[in-house]
């Protein structure tokens, strides 16, 4: 099983580069997104993702189109990236389901945060309200990189208390996020 190792360095300071790295079961690189580190709360570490921000995966890369705002959660096979108004699409919260969370010192000032992508998606959106996404990418991926059947029992689990959790509006989906942005545009 992989183990979540939320806690970051010691070291990391607010104003610390942090950049996100995603990548899939199999190894195969996902996402990257740089931000800058905000701090802690209850539910976790917080990473400001500012608009202009130069955003790459196999295949895409574009520069980030509005702020966005990272939580990396204490607790839970997660982690959720924040939308607000100011975001040109659809989405207000994200949530990819991740195992592996873990942290790395580059050099003073810049930490690596990385997880594995495990495919499902919690999303609210101004026109859809909440949904689960990647059910079929998840279906295939299961087959194809082999997942182990308890971490696909794990999976279906937490994907459906963070649905319920982020329909419900309930910490950390609750709005905890607008002071985290008013912070990071500060």
């Amino acid at each position: 099983m992989i183990p979540h190792e939320a806690e970051p360095p010691g070291n990391l300071a607010p104003g610390d580069l942090v950049v996100a790295r995603n990548r899939k079961w199999d190894g195969g690189a996902h996402w990257v997104v740089p931000g800058s580190y905000l701090g802690e709360d209850s539910h976790g570490w917080w990473i400001f993702q500012p608009k202009g921000s130069f955003i790459s995966r196999p295949g895409a890369a574009f520069h980030a189109r509005s702020d966005a705002v990272l939580l990396v959660p204490r607790t839970g096979d997660y982690v959720a990236t924040f939308y607000d108004d100011t975001y040109p699409g659809d989405f207000r919260v994200y949530v990819d389901l991740a195992v592996g969370h873990g942290w790395n010192g580059i050099r003073p000032g810049t930490f690596e945060f990385h997880v594995i992508d495990m495919d499902l998606d919690v999303i609210r959106s101004v026109s859809r309200g909440v949904y689960i996404d990647d059910e079929d990418e998840f279906a295939e991926h299961q087959v194809r990189m082999e997942y182990p059947r308890d971490l696909v029992d794990r999976m279906l689990r937490e994907t459906e208390q963070l649905y319920q959790a982020v329909k419900a509006q309930h910490a950390p989906f609750d709005g905890t996020d607008a002071e985290w942005f008013r912070r990071g545009r500060a």
